[in-house]
């Protein structure tokens, strides 16, 4: 992305599906990044430095403590990728297959100038923004978190028939720039009407209620059961979209800058394009990206990322030798394109990433390939024109171990691949192609030292 855009880029830590509506429908496209904190253990060290028991906090103290542990958690892992960025050495290969002079049918440039003309986080003054909350409900000073069980949900909801409880929701924006944090906690109450135990029982039934704090929603099934809301609406739901507001602000950013620059999935016509193949589409609980989605490409195909798409090589070395001898691939799912294939970890880059920031991001996501622990040698990219796909070449680093793991559900399989068996795999298409050429420049580059 062009660091003079006035576009900011909003990292949500969380893979609530409500948060994330909320701000699709206030016209802002989040790149969704879990924190994936212990909970328990962020709130049981916050009592220790207080001095006092967990269950003596305040509830605003424990959703601001999580809402910032959250947002500070992912921090770190953005961080690691700019370290990443600036650590990268080696050449940006660009390979244009539909050119039409052959003059400009490739190129090389050094990475530490490519970079630095690519955007992204590094050298951006303002962003990405990256938003931590959470929420917990109380009633009578009883907190009420997510009761997970059917049992203890259909109790509380009993419990809670024809009373009034405070729902409050803690807030930690981070201007990724610039380090800068501002916090803030929002609260609403909330009537619940009269109902019977059937409803509730069947209510429960549906799962709704059993992962979401106080054990009811606002925007679904739940919303029948509640007489009425005093305070912000949106933070029952999980994110006040006034306080979100209130915080851009704070760090000089106009809530204007932060609407999407296209058309956002949930306002499109459907029209089938949900990532797949051949008719395959992802599974429903699938998290979208702003960036995904079909290009028509002057190749004749179609291909997925609108911003282009990346991933990352990534390959082992001998310890003795310093040779690389294997490769890290993914077995891709059967719905999506060309499942069934192995290639490399990757996915379309979101708005806002240059295709490092994007390929590091997905083959983390994806494989469990953090940034803090490989080292990027150089890359190459397919440039179609309105579309390329972007691979990152990397080692382990010395004294580093990427140990993969499926962190979602675009995988079959993630394995260490011997340099010599890769071609006895189903690749994928394009991957196949270059491989002869990627391992060639993994030897060079492992002999460069």
């Amino acid at each position: 992305m062009n660091t003079e855009d006035r576009h900011i880029p909003l990292i949500l830590a969380s893979s609530s599906p409500s948060r994330r509506r909320l701000l699709v429908q206030a016209g802002i496209d989040p790149i969704i990044r879990p924190s994936k904190v212990d909970e328990p253990a962020v709130l049981a060290e916050r009592a220790s430095e207080l001095g006092c028991h967990l269950e003596d906090l305040d509830v605003r103290e424990r959703v601001s403590v999580l809402a910032e542990a959250k947002a500070s958690a992912v921090q770190t892992t953005m961080d690691a990728v700019k370290d990443a960025e600036r650590r990268s050495r080696g050449d940006l290969v660009t390979f244009r297959p539909v050119s039409q002079d052959d003059s400009d049918a490739s190129s090389r440039d050094p990475m530490s100038q490519v970079i630095g003309t690519w955007g992204g986080m590094l050298g951006a003054g303002r962003g990405p923004l990256l938003l931590g909350c959470d929420s917990l409900f109380s009633v009578d000073g009883a907190v009420m978190g997510k009761p997970h069980k059917p049992g203890r949900a259909l109790e509380r909801l009993m419990a809670m028939r024809g009373r009034t409880g405070t729902l409050v929701t803690g807030h930690c924006l981070i201007d990724l720039a610039t380090g800068r944090r501002v916090r803030a906690v929002s609260s609403a109450q909330v009537t619940f009407g009269d109902y019977d135990r059937a409803s509730m029982q069947a209510y429960v039934a549906t799962g709704e209620p059993l992962e979401v704090a106080g054990s009811f929603t606002l925007e679904g099934l739940g919303s029948a059961f509640i007489q009425g809301i005093q305070g912000d609406p949106s933070g029952v739901m999980g994110l006040s979209m006034p306080t979100l507001r209130a915080l851009a602000q704070e760090l000089g950013v106009s809530w204007p800058d932060l609407w999407a620059q296209r058309v956002l999935p949930e306002r499109q016509q459907a029209d089938g394009s949900t990532h797949g193949s051949e008719g395959l589409v992802a599974p429903a609980e699938n998290v979208h990206q702003p960036g995904d989605g079909w290009v028509d490409c002057a190749c004749g195909r179609r291909h997925w990322g609108l911003n282009g798409a990346a991933g990352v090589l990534l390959a082992r070395r001998d310890a003795r030798t310093g040779a690389p001898v294997s490769v890290l691939l993914q077995h891709r799912a059967r719905w999506s394109a060309e499942g069934g294939t192995w290639g490399v970890p990757g996915g379309a880059i979101s708005d806002g990433e240059n295709p490092l920031e994007g390929g590091l991001r997905e083959s983390y996501e994806e494989a469990n390939i953090r940034p803090e622990d490989i080292q990027v040698v150089g890359s190459y990219l397919e440039d179609h024109g309105p579309w390329g796909y972007t691979t990152i070449l990397a080692f382990e680093r010395p004294g580093h171990q990427v140990d993969p793991r499926m962190n979602d559900d675009e995988s079959i399989a993630l394995e260490w691949v011997d340099l010599d068996k890769v071609v006895d795999l189903p690749l994928l298409k394009a991957f196949g192609q270059d491989w002869p050429h990627f391992r060639q420049r993994l030897e060079a580059l492992a002999a460069e030292g």
